[in-house]
Order: C-alpha cells, then structure tokens, then sequence
C-alpha cells in the first residue's frame, strides 16, 4: 500500500485535511505540516569463500519468509551503510567483518506491515575474520555457501537482491580455473 493511502490524518495535528502534495509527500492544509516519504537506506553483503561458492541466507521473518537473501538490513539512525553491513553481519551471522568494500546501490521497494517502504540498497563485498561456526540469529533462519555456477538469482525473495546477484555474476572475475 502506498504510503498516500494509509497516512490520512496529520501526524502533527491529527487534521483529516491532509492531502497529497506531489508523489513523495502530503501536507497538512490545517497547520501546513509537510512529510516526505523518502528511501530509507539498507545494505546487503556478499561474502566469499576460498572455493567460489556465496554465502546464502533463508530469510526467518516476512517479507517472502524462506525465500534466499543476503545477510544484511536497514541503516540505523547515524551509522554509515559500512558500519551498518558490519553490525548486521554480527547480528545474522555471529561474525566478525574484517574488511568491508562498496560494490553498487539498487533502488527497491520493501513491503512490512502493508506499507510499501522505498529502500535504496547499498551492495558490499565482505570479508570475515572466520567463516567457520556461523550461527543464524536475527532475520535469518540458516545459511550456507553454494557454488557460484549454481546460483540462481530467482530463488532470492527481494526484488533488488535477485538483481544484485545477478549483477554479482555477471561482473564477478573468473578463477583461474575458469569457473
């Protein structure tokens, strides 16, 4: 649901002249209040190890509940999208990120709780301290590594994580082995 539709008072004087003022805001025709549904910023990781394969997580909550993922989730209030990847990573996965690069941003739409939240994903190639013990907690019901040559970018539930991966594949470097 867009935001326009569920949002019909005021927040700031509960007035039910709150009407839409362009496609990102309404505003209050009582007491002028304007709000602005602007993204909201999240990350996602994709950690690597030594035999080619990606790290995949099965999502434990809704939105698309046990479809695949990449470990990752919203940018708290004042972190960075880095600091973020690395908190998210602890908190999914019980790891410690030990380097952490920028790849590419996707803009996505996140549906909870009804509302349609506009998200701009931020993508980050990670590196573990360890890749050994990893426990899924948080959003994540399990994770494991699954050969690069057998991803399949459709099987991940979000819109903007079945096209990262597939950016992910397409740009990624071949091994020696040519794999």
């Amino acid at each position: 649901m867009h935001f326009s539709s569920l949002f019909t008072h005021c927040p700031a004087c509960g007035s039910e002249k709150y009407v839409l003022n362009n496609s990102k805001s309404k505003r209050c025709e009582s007491c002028d209040f304007v709000f602005y549904m602007n993204a909201s910023a999240a990350v996602a990781g994709f950690i690597q190890n030594d035999v080619n394969e990606l790290l995949v997580c099965k999502r434990g909550k809704e939105p698309e509940k046990g479809t695949l993922d990449l470990p990752g989730g919203f940018v708290d209030e004042n972190e960075s999208a880095e600091e973020a990847i690395i908190r998210e990573i602890e908190e999914e996965l019980g790891a410690k990120v030990i380097e952490v690069t920028y790849k590419f941003s996707l803009p996505n739409e996140y549906l909870y709780s009804g509302l349609s939240v506009p998200t701009l994903d931020l993508f980050f190639s990670c590196k573990l301290e360890s890749i050994e013990n990893l426990k899924p907690a948080d959003d994540v019901e399990d994770c494991w590594f699954v050969p690069l040559k057998e991803l399949k970018p459709e099987l991940f539930g979000l819109n903007s994580i079945q096209k990262a991966v597939g950016i992910f594949l397409e740009k990624r470097p071949l091994t020696s082995k040519g794999e």
